[in-house]
């Protein structure tokens, strides 16, 4: 008899509420298959850290439940850590402990064989280039060093899950850049990934797929190249001198705007699909519209996130 193997992370009307009625997660719907690197995106204070709090089985759930690997996170908590791991976003490792000597405890916490262990170390500081500073006291790394050793602790289990909850915030450019090369360098490996983070590269760079979160709730799910593919091609950008209301009806009665448009401040979205941003822009500047400026650019996640929710991305 056949028999279908459970998604590595299955999350069903998840929620939580604190005390005093704080929703910070509300009733979250979605798999994450095996192999998959899986987005959660939006802004600060979306519910997104509160999310992989109860999928490590850290908070508790207020409703609905959580499944790794079939395991009830809930229900069976240390079940669910053996087969996952989890990057936070503060650091966790002991500074005055070096690299090597971290990595030592934590896979004595997790019950490794000595040899096992001693081979899994090694693996995990070639791969995270940590080979010339394990031996250092972890207070004398640079922020991506720290990072780097961070996640290579957590892949110590040889994990099926590998939560990273915003793995590069805080770091400068260059360093940010140089983790999430390890990080794409994951995919090889199959892992299964679940990572948070409110930058729009690091979503369509490393995710397969993208859930953007408002709220506490997911406004939209699929691939960055389908999110982006409902904007169409192109977005014009009209910065209007008055009454944006009024220059948006204007543009309707023109017929120059459908209902994918959208407006945030002063200025008005136009996604473009089957026309030339030219010709919309030409269009506009016929209709003689107060505009303070008109452009147009290729659209992106916050442009998504601003269509569905009236906000940016941008914490």
């Amino acid at each position: 008899m056949h028999t279908t193997s459970p998604p590595p992370i299955q999350v069903r009307h998840l929620s939580k509420t604190y005390p005093g009625g704080v929703e910070a997660v509300r009733g979250l719907d979605f798999d994450v298959d095996a192999g998959e690197v899986f987005g959660l995106l939006g802004p600060n204070g979306a519910g997104k850290s509160t999310t992989v709090g109860m999928l490590t089985t850290t908070i508790a759930p207020t409703d609905g439940f959580a499944r790794l690997g079939g395991v009830d996170v809930a229900t069976n908590p240390i079940g669910a850590r053996r087969i996952s791991a989890v990057v936070f976003q503060e650091p966790v490792v002991d500074r005055p402990l070096t690299g090597r000597r971290n990595l030592a405890v934590h896979a004595r916490l997790w019950g490794l064989d000595t040899r096992v262990a001693r081979q899994r170390m090694g693996e995990v500081v070639a791969a995270f280039g940590l080979d010339e500073i394990v031996d250092r006291p972890v207070e004398t790394y640079s922020g991506g060093e720290r990072r780097r050793l961070e996640i290579a602790r957590a892949l110590l289990s040889s994990p099926q899950i590998l939560f990273l909850d915003e793995p590069t915030v805080g770091l400068d450019p260059r360093i940010r850049f140089e983790l999430l090369d390890y990080i794409a360098g994951l995919r090889a490996t199959r892992m299964t990934i679940l990572l948070t983070t409110h930058y729009l590269d690091e979503a369509e760079q490393l995710c397969d797929r993208v859930a953007i979160v408002d709220g506490g709730q997911i406004v939209a799910l699929d691939t960055p190249a389908a999110l982006l593919a409902g904007l169409g091609r192109e977005i014009v950008e009209v910065r209007v001198a008055n009454n944006v209301d009024r220059e948006m009806e204007a543009l309707r009665r023109r017929q120059l705007v459908d209902e994918a448009a959208f407006v945030v401040g002063s200025v008005i979205h136009i996604p473009v699909r089957n026309r030339s941003a030219r010709d919309v822009v030409a269009d506009i500047d016929d209709l003689g519209l107060a505009t303070r400026s008109i452009g147009s650019r290729a659209p992106t996640l916050d442009d998504v996130y601003l269509q569905l929710t009236g906000r940016s991305l941008a914490a």
